[in-house]
């Protein structure tokens, strides 16, 4: 195995550029190292020793952060909104507002959102294509069937495709009228659970994800952050290198 990291996973961890800006920049020509200009995608540095500059400005290593956010409904899941309503990063202390975040969550919906300066790890975590985990606690209007739960484990055709859960259970303390549900899928399409109840005519009254791969939102305040143990971090790297082999 070649030693070293690769230069643009370095320059995302920095916080320079995502990991696709941050291959534009090198193949532009605007990153050196060592004073030498670098135009090779697959180059690997050394982050100690090695002197890494972007248009004449070094770059700095930084350590790599996980944080663990419970967004409260009526924020989204992006740094900038067009219609000005209220971002997680504004959650969040200025330091830590360049962290990219893993899976969003739309603008009515609570609970975990992973945040990271490893930009190409929370990319596979992302991916559908590697099936991590995501696991919500739905309240939803109406009755769900044990056929209506059979059917959300077959699979619910959708207009992008067909959606399945790869585990539903019900749960107690639902408000009248309602039906209150734990479902775990392994995609993040966009409002993916809640378009699979509305296929069974039950639509989401509350949706919190509670789970994010090996992380679970706990007990953590809406609105409040924390950093991840070591323990989660472990995982979720595991999980990152599953991912990439």
């Amino acid at each position: 195995m070649a030693e070293g990291v690769r230069l643009q996973k370095v320059l995302s961890q920095a916080g320079v550029a995502s990991r696709r800006q941050a291959e534009e920049l090198i193949r532009s020509g605007r990153v050196r190292v060592n004073g030498a200009p670098v135009t090779e995608l697959g180059t690997r540095v050394d982050e100690k020793r090695d002197r890494i500059e972007v248009d004449g400005a070094r770059v700095e290593a930084r350590p790599v952060v996980w944080l663990a956010l419970h967004k409260p409904a009526g924020y989204v899941t992006t740094r900038r909104d067009p219609q000005g309503r209220p971002t997680i990063y504004e959650l969040l202390p200025d330091g830590m507002r360049r962290l990219f975040h893993a899976g969003r969550l739309d603008f009515e919906s609570e609970g975990l959102v992973l945040l990271t300066n490893e930009g190409e790890v929370a990319n596979r975590l992302m991916h559908p294509r590697y099936g991590t985990e995501r696991e919500y606690e739905v309240e939803v209007r109406g009755e769900v069937s044990v056929a209506g739960m059979r059917r959300l484990k077959q699979g619910v055709e959708l207009d992008d495709g067909p959606a399945r859960a790869e585990e539903v259970k019900r749960l107690a303390g639902a408000a009248p009228g309602c039906a209150r549900l734990r479902v775990t899928l392994k995609e993040g399409r966009k409002r993916e659970v809640r378009r699979m109840f509305a296929a069974l005519g039950c639509p989401v009254a509350r949706l919190v994800r509670v789970r994010y791969g090996p992380v679970r939102l706990g007990d953590l305040a809406p609105g409040r952050w924390r950093r991840l143990t070591e323990n989660e971090r472990l995982a979720l790297s595991a999980l990152g290198r599953e991912a990439a082999s």
